[in-house]
This record gives structure tokens, C-alpha cells and sequence, in this order.
């Protein structure tokens, strides 16, 4: 064979393995049932902050943050993250996880809120979309 061919063959080689690696790790949406089966996995979980339960944080502790929510199928967890808790963490609408479960507790490694909209109720400030972005009316 040629030099040129096994250069090629190679570097088909190498490119299949990452693709091969990138979807082994790749996470997936799901609840804390199935995370639970695969703990090694990373999932991303989205669920309700449970209001009822108590939300620890301290950040003279180091950043250890942990709450209670219930996912869509309505299983709760206890989760951990270890960060600063969010700004108006308690007003959030929906709370989506990515992270690994560890026994029943399910351990983030980030953290997203999707919030009430501030501007829901207010009146839209006079001209806002009133034009294109042309410049047309």
C-alpha cells in the first residue's frame, strides 16, 4: 500500500472513534427513574422546584447548594450542586438539571431555570414592535 493510504485509513480510523466516543457520552432528556438504572450516565432532567421541602445553602460552606424536585413522571429527589445558588432561584418555573444520580440523591453538574416573565403583565414600552427589521411599518 501507499503511504498516502494508510495515512487515510488512519485518519477514518481515528475520526469514526470520536464519533463513536461523542455519542457514548452524549446526555440524554429523561427523569429520575432512568437515571437511577445508569448512574454512570449523565442525564438531563426537568422538573419543578418542591417549595414545601427545605433549600440549603450556605456559601460560607463552599458553594454546596441542594434542594428537593419532582420530575415530569412525579418522582422526587433530593438534588445537590456545587455552585452559587441562582438569583430568584425560588421563583422559577421549571428547573432543568444535567448531571448523574448517586444512590437516591441526584448530584448536578449544572443547573438552568426558566423563569416568570417580568414583562408578562406590563404594557410594552411605546414603539416596540412597531417595525421590521427593514426599517418598514
Amino acid at each position: 500500500m501507499k503511504r498516502n493510504h494508510i495515512i487515510l485509513i488512519l485518519v477514518i480510523v481515528v475520526a469514526i472513534g470520536v464519533v463513536i466516543s461523542t455519542f457514548a457520552d452524549a446526555s440524554t432528556y429523561s427523569n429520575f427513574a432512568e437515571a437511577s438504572q445508569s448512574p454512570q450516565r449523565e442525564f438531563h432532567i426537568i422538573g419543578k422546584l418542591n417549595l414545601d421541602k427545605p433549600i440549603e445553602y450556605d456559601p460560607t460552606q463552599g458553594d454546596h447548594f441542594s434542594f428537593y424536585m419532582t420530575d415530569a413522571k412525579g418522582d422526587e429527589r433530593r438534588v445537590t450542586y456545587r455552585g452559587a445558588k441562582p438569583q430568584d432561584f425560588e421563583k422559577s418555573e421549571q428547573v432543568v438539571l444535567v448531571g448523574k444520580t448517586d444512590g437516591d440523591e441526584f448530584r448536578a453538574s449544572s443547573l438552568l431555570l426558566k423563569c416568570p416573565s417580568k414583562y408578562d403583565d406590563q404594557e410594552k414600552p411605546k414603539g416596540f414592535g412597531e417595525k421590521t427589521f427593514e426599517g418598514k411599518e
